[in-house]
């Protein structure tokens, strides 16, 4: 007998096996895709899109050898026409959510802090460095490189994890905590802890594979008794001291970041008083209208100049001989290039990329590995952009599904919005642009 098709809307895997479909990508089922995802073990057609002035998007297969390939989709902008700045959210948000207006594209951004585990969650998940609105979100804990939109222009320096700040209006030096404190350390130093510090754990999940957390119990400051540990947490009136833990043992997730102080410890680190970053490295916060910290060069990378990223990421991504979808960000004079190398890690001859691979591939591009950063990767690697007058639309990470929250729950596939972010480049016409 014929059985009635069900409207649009009603079998969203239907939706999304057709949507898919379209793509050239044919799949026997949404939940297939959790156990194996070869069918995005495809060469991307050669393409090129020319999404605004001074703003164009390009999509090129990569053999890799041994039967094994990568798509590379690079976004190139004329920063003399368009504009390109970091912006971060600890609510996070989905790319395609932001093209909107007058942006016309957005990638992944920073690292941050990812766990399975949604009970328990940074109260600021950006890894180190965080600038909004002139405003440190969150410090960096060990000397990186970042992104900044500094006096109206992106630039990428290394900043080392120190400046200055004020405590209830008198003035501190602050240190990263996982870079050596200069000895003897300043009169009224601050040691610096935050999210970076944690440790991610992964556990055998029987129906997802793994689980990502940290446990409660040691995500912590070191305990001193010589110490006391002050959270900083942010408001929309100013930062401010929210807790006081004399001895250490803050949780590191309580708020932006935590500030320690030795013994003997000044009278005016007292819950509430007002706490305002003025400097981060040599640069003033008022220059800075947003900042976060970028990951290691493609040269670092492949050759192992990695342990500023290992602890807080959990299973390291620039380990030498696994395979991940990778961002990329090169800033050359007025040029932006942002690239991101797509893989599917249930795809055995798709899985992204190598370190090594992505320093060979940068060269061959005409690019210096050393002056190419990594920004988030893996299952976050995506460009979200608009072309012509149709809704926003996606490129890498079309693998993506939404984990199952409850036992009998299905996987979801959400390709084309993909992982919340917690940080994105937003690419946007600069007003003088025609």
């Amino acid at each position: 007998m014929n059985v009635p098709m069900a409207p649009p809307g009603d079998h969203p895997a239907l939706d999304a096996l057709a949507e898919l479909s379209a793509r050239g990508i044919h799949a026997p089922s949404i939940q297939s895709l959790s156990r194996d995802q070869s069918p995005f073990a495809r060469p991307t057609p050669a393409w090129t899109r020319y999404l605004a002035p001074g703003v164009v998007l390009a999509a090129r297969p990569i053999d890799l050898g041994d039967g094994s390939l990568t798509n590379a989709y690079t976004l190139t902008l004329d920063l003399d026409r368009a504009a390109c700045r970091p912006v971060s959210s600890p609510a996070g948000f989905h790319l395609r959510r932001l093209v909107t207006g007058p942006t016309v594209a957005a990638t992944s951004g920073a690292f941050a802090y990812i766990s399975d585990d949604p009970t328990y969650q940074p109260a600021e998940p950006c890894l180190d460095l965080a600038v909004r609105d002139h405003t440190a979100a969150s410090l960096p804990t060990v000397t990186k490189p970042a992104l900044l939109l500094h006096q109206g222009r992106p630039a990428v320096r290394t900043l080392a994890a120190t400046g200055t700040l004020t405590v209830a209006g008198r003035p501190h030096p602050w240190t990263g905590s996982k870079d050596p404190t200069p000895y003897p350390a300043p009169p009224g130093n601050l040691t610096v802890f935050g999210a970076a510090n944690c440790h991610i754990r992964y556990r055998d999940d029987p129906r997802t594979g793994f689980r990502r957390d940290v446990d409660r119990v040691a995500n912590t400051t070191p305990r001193d008794p010589a110490v006391l540990d002050c959270v900083v947490s942010s408001a929309p009136a100013g930062a401010r001291i929210t807790a006081l833990h004399p001895g250490g043992g803050a949780d590191l997730f309580a708020g932006a970041y935590v500030l320690r102080a030795h013994r003997p410890w000044p009278t005016h680190l007292v819950a509430n008083a007002r706490v305002h970053v003025t400097a981060v490295d040599t640069l003033c916060t008022t220059d800075i209208e947003s900042a976060l910290s970028l990951g290691p060069s493609a040269a670092d990378a492949a050759t192992g100049r990695t342990a500023a990223w290992d602890q807080s990421l959990g299973t390291n991504p620039f380990r030498p001989d696994v395979r991940y979808a990778r961002t990329l960000l090169a800033l050359d004079g007025r040029q932006l290039t942002l690239t991101v190398l797509d893989g599917a890690p249930l795809a055995p001859t798709f899985q992204g990329v190598t370190v090594q691979e992505t320093a060979e591939l940068c060269a061959r591009a005409g690019q210096d590995p050393a002056t190419v950063f990594h920004l988030d990767g893996g299952q976050t690697s995506k460009i979200a952009y608009r072309h012509g007058r149709g809704p926003a639309d996606a490129v890498g990470n079309l693998h993506y599904l939404r984990w199952p929250r409850q036992k009998h729950e299905p996987f979801r596939w959400q390709g084309l919005d993909g992982r919340r972010a917690h940080s994105a480049l937003e690419v946007t016409l600069n007003e003088e642009s025609p």
